[in-house]
């Protein structure tokens, strides 16, 4: 962003700057969607470890009360309801179809249920049930093309082996000719951008 300020130091009395949301900008790219590696250094670091361990403790119906829980919260950081084919289908209708979930993807119905309850095919049966869903499957339709996948771009060894080019437009005419558009090239290996 600074390299940004500094370059355009000169145009200041030419142009006025105004900023646009990024749910506006609907065409991003590879230069405004950089993908970090996933280390320690990038603040969003997710360590790829191994899912830890859950105990599971069997209860009677008799140990069901508030010092049973208390025991439980104080030991374990995560409870689970192990449960019975009966109940999947209450579960699965709470999770995404319930007034306040208001029918979630399957990512985040699938984490809804993941902290709260467990059974052998939940991933499978969350799945199903919201393919299934006849509200979703309406609201949901795709229409026209699917879109293309993302081509990864290899990353160069020299500076300027990989230049990016990107127009910034529907920027406020300024300057002698109004120009309302930008030609940014930017070094892909150095980062250098060239207005």
């Amino acid at each position: 962003m600074l390299r940004w300020q500094i370059a355009i130091q000169e145009y200041r009395g030419n142009m006025t700057i105004v900023h646009k949301a990024g749910n506006i900008h609907k065409n991003a790219d590879g230069l405004s969607r950089w993908e970090l590696p996933n280390t320690p250094d990038n603040p969003d670091y997710v360590p790829t470890s191994a899912e830890p361990q859950i105990p599971i403790e069997g209860i009677n119906i008799t140990d069901v009360g508030t010092e049973f829980f208390k025991e439980v919260m104080s030991k374990h950081t995560c409870v689970m309801a192990l449960c019975s084919r009966m109940l999947i289908k209450t579960i699965l209708l709470e999770c995404h179809d319930n007034t306040y979930s208001r029918h979630l993807s399957e990512d985040r119905t699938m984490e809804r249920i993941k902290t709260c309850a467990w059974w052998s095919s939940w991933r499978k049966d969350v799945i199903e049930y919201c393919h299934s869903c006849d509200r979703c499957q309406k609201a949901n339709k795709a229409t026209g093309k699917r879109f293309g996948l993302m081509i990864h771009i290899q990353e160069p060894s020299t500076p300027w082996e990989v230049p990016n080019m990107d127009w910034v437009a529907a920027l406020q005419p300024g300057g002698n000719k109004s120009y309302n558009a930008s030609l940014v090239i930017v070094d892909r290996y150095s980062k250098t951008p060239i207005f």
